[in-house]
Parts: C-alpha cells; sequence; structure tokens
C-alpha cells in the first residue's frame, strides 16, 4: 500500500471516529455585553435597569432609556452603588420579615 494512501486513511479515521467538541469558538467565549460604559447620565432616561455577571467578563450594567436605546453604564458610578446597596438592604430586610 502507498504511504500517502495509507496516511489519508488514517487521517479520515481519526476525523470520523473522533468525539464532536461542544466547546464555542474563543471569540463567542471572550465576547463581553459591554465594551464600553458611560459615566454619566440622567437617571429620569433611564427606564429598566440589567444586571450582567459572567465568568468571562466584569460586572456589566445595562440600561434601557426612554428612547429604547441600551447603553453601558459604568458600575463605579456613586448613585448606582446607592441604587444597588439599597435594593440588597431591601431585599435582606424582605428575607428577614418572612
Amino acid at each position: 500500500m502507498d504511504v500517502k494512501l495509507l496516511a489519508v486513511v488514517a487521517a479520515l479515521t481519526v476525523v470520523i471516529y473522533s468525539p464532536p467538541s461542544e466547546a464555542k469558538p474563543i471569540s463567542l467565549v471572550e465576547r463581553c455585553y459591554c465594551r464600553a460604559t458611560i459615566n454619566t447620565i440622567p437617571k429620569g432616561l433611564i427606564r429598566e435597569l440589567r444586571f450582567l455577571h459572567t465568568p468571562n467578563c466584569p460586572f456589566q450594567v445595562i440600561a434601557k432609556l426612554k428612547s429604547n436605546k441600551e447603553v453601558c453604564l459604568n458600575p463605579e458610578m456613586r448613585w448606582l452603588k446607592n441604587y444597588l446597596k439599597n435594593a440588597i438592604h431591601k431585599m435582606k430586610k424582605s428575607k428577614e420579615a418572612n
């Protein structure tokens, strides 16, 4: 048997019998929703807040504005930190009441 033919058959055998990979491509795993954040926005423009925390990305805050535009907020903003602190405090208080 020819060496080249043997190599092709061996390569095809490995490809056919190797288990399929369920891993996502690196570009999709490493991608974070918020690539840039804004530091100032009037609270009156915000309709709702969404919080994301994934293993590969830092804590992310997405604000949906009244204009239906979504922007990423800097989680270090003072009013946002106070908002989160108060929300956590209310959640703890409601759990203690139950």
